[in-house]
């Protein structure tokens, strides 16, 4: 499912970018599609809780821990972050270290400054989310076990009730400047969407979820049914005004979806995501998701957005290029992944056994 989520943020930048000559199909997609990115995200995170505490090990220990998740995403990062770099530098785009040193050491996102957040490589935002999320869960997890099972979906309710919360406070800060993206105030925007601790909510939602399956209090909902009541949600989420929509009505749906595709998993149902092309997919996913900003700033697309370009053209035109742009995007996303992310994780993400000194046998007694 993970691709899925996936195109779905590639899916947002092609409705923003308004491609299209045609104003009525360019409104239609930046109204109706412009926030399937923002489900996509809510998904990666959601899943990061639910896959961290499933594969939780008694044995482990928070540094291997920390060590395995440094070597699953920066290198990847630091790799983008510097193809980023280097295309700003050749397309002259004016450098400054205070807007790209932070996205190095994943901070930026903490900054309600968008040139910061943006950094070098914009999609790295969430990465800095990440960061957090896995900072602080070995204690998350150490506490949501405590939990008992009889309570597990008060806590998930709860936790659902708390991602509606962020939104409200949102609506303290000021209305002014508004957003590059969304009809909502920047500061709003970024406190509800960008901000790290904001978005820890959707991680522990994944954690509970997962605890709820494992202690074997699933309520039997089928994929389906799941889906079904996220695509409601997405509706609610693309009709919601202000940061309302943002990020709250999809949270706890998305985790009845990743629920429910860990049973169906489990218990050997066929699906359509476990096929070898979707598997394949899903690994590269990671990948995908970090270079194709930069393949649309810099590819296709950006030659005919840049400024003095004729911005629209006509659908066939379009379709082209978005489809050439993500293509070319599958294809630096799965380079990277087999240059860099698998051969990394498999190098370092578990430290080397030391060999075992040969013990000398004793000397025979005559």
């Amino acid at each position: 499912m993970r691709i899925i989520a996936a195109v779905l943020v590639f899916v947002t930048h092609v409705a923003a970018a308004r491609l299209f000559a045609d104003a009525e199909l360019s409104d239609f997609l930046n109204t109706y599609l412009s926030r399937s990115g923002y489900l996509g995200v809510s998904f990666f995170f959601v899943l990061s809780g639910f896959i961290l505490t499933w594969t939780a090990r008694p044995d482990d220990t928070t540094a291997r821990f920390y060590r395995r998740r440094l070597v699953k995403i920066y290198p990847n990062h630091f790799v983008t972050w510097l193809a980023g770099l280097s295309l700003m530098i050749w397309a002259g785009t004016a450098i400054n270290a205070g807007n790209t040193l932070p996205s190095l050491f994943l901070v930026q996102s903490w900054s309600p400054s968008f040139g910061v957040m943006m950094g070098t490589n914009g999609p790295s935002w969430s990465l800095a989310c990440e960061l957090l999320f896995y900072l602080s869960f070995p204690l998350l997890l150490l506490w949501l076990r405590k939990i008992p099972a009889a309570r597990l979906w008060t806590a998930a309710g709860l936790v659902a009730v708390a991602v509606w919360v962020v939104p409200l406070i949102s609506q303290l800060l000021p209305e002014d400047p508004v957003a590059p993206f969304q009809p909502v105030s920047w500061w709003k925007y970024w406190f509800t969407y960008f901000m790290p601790a904001s978005r820890l909510f959707e991680f522990v939602m994944g954690i509970v979820m997962a605890l709820i399956v494992q202690k074997g209090r699933w309520i039997g909902m089928s994929r389906g049914h799941a889906f079904l009541l996220l695509g409601l949600a997405y509706v609610l989420q693309v009709a919601l005004p202000d940061s309302w929509g943002l990020v709250a009505p999809v949270v706890l749906p998305l985790g009845l979806v990743v629920a429910a595709g860990a049973v169906a998993d489990i218990t050997g149902q066929r699906s359509v995501f476990a096929t070898r092309t979707m598997v394949w997919l899903g690994e590269v996913s990671f990948a995908f998701y970090l270079v194709h900003i930069l393949v649309f700033e810099y590819g296709p697309i950006g030659l005919v957005t840049h400024p003095g370009a004729e911005h629209a053209r006509g659908t066939l035109v379009s379709i082209g290029l978005i489809a050439v742009t993500f293509a070319l995007s599958l294809l630096f996303g799965w380079l990277l992944y087999t240059l860099v992310e698998r051969p990394m994780m498999r190098r370092f993400s578990k430290p080397r056994k030391k060999p075992d000194k040969a013990v000398k046998a004793p000397a025979p007694v005559s």
